[in-house]
Order: C-alpha cells, then structure tokens, then sequence
C-alpha cells in the first residue's frame, strides 16, 4: 500500500476516534439498558406487538435476548463491541433465521423499538437515524412473507 494511502487510513480513523459516536450521544450503556428493557416491556405487553413476542422461544423469559441486544447495540451504536467479543461476529441473518420472522413480526419489532426510543427522549435527528439503519436490518432478518 502507498504510504499517502496508510496515511490517509490513519488519519481517517484518527477523525473517527475522536468523532462522537451514537453511542457516547444518547448515554452509553445506561441508556441502551434503558431502551432495551422498555423495548421488551413494550413488547410483552402491548397487543401491538403479539406476533413479534411470539417469535421468542419463551416470551416470558426475556433476560438473555435481552442482553444480547444491549451487548449488540453498544458496539452497533460505537461503543464498546460486547457482543463480538462474547458471541463472535453477529450474522444477523443466521443467527435469526430458526425464529420465524414475518413482516409482521418485523413490522411490530420496528414498532418497539420506535416507541421505547420516543419513550426514552431519544433525540429526534438520532432516533430517526437509528430507525432507517434498523428497518434496513430488520429487512435482512426477516424470513418469512
């Protein structure tokens, strides 16, 4: 590799390191606990929200998706990258595709997550970043029409 473009790669990740991440933005892992356990508390009781609760192998007992997420969502978000470091790489897809996820079950996902992100005063230009990058996901983990 040249040495202008070892360069320019360090000085990249150099304005990222310092660049705030979503991550530091919203709170850090006190706030992505925070959205996850109203993401799950929304899930297991709003009627809205049926199909995707029922994707789960046990609805009611959600302490380890639960966790997962918030261990995916802090490296997701720029912070620390729990969840490869505990589970590897996560391979959305793969790691998903034994729940059977409908659009519906996707739809009420996003529903979720939309909601305990309003809940949790996310900021409106973050929410609505995360939401667009979320619903690109959700379409890769869908498995079913």
């Amino acid at each position: 590799m040249p040495i202008w473009q070892t360069l320019s790669t360090k000085f990249q990740n150099l304005k990222d390191h310092f660049r705030p991440s979503v991550y530091r933005k919203i709170g850090g892992r006190k706030k992505i606990s925070l959205i996850v356990d109203r993401f799950y508390f929304i899930m297991q009781n709003d009627p809205l929200a049926r199909d995707c609760l029922l994707t789960h192998p046990h609805p009611d007992q959600l302490e380890i998706p639960a966790e997962k997420l918030k261990d995916f969502l802090s490296g997701w978000l720029g912070g620390p990258q729990l969840f490869m470091q505990k589970y590897g790489h996560p391979r959305m897809r793969m790691r998903h595709m034994k729940f059977p996820i409908s659009t519906a079950a996707r739809e009420q996902w996003l529903y979720c997550m939309r909601k305990s992100l309003e809940e949790n005063q996310v900021p409106g230009s973050i929410k609505s970043e995360m939401m667009r990058a979320l619903e690109d996901l959700s379409g890769i983990i869908q498995n079913r029409p």
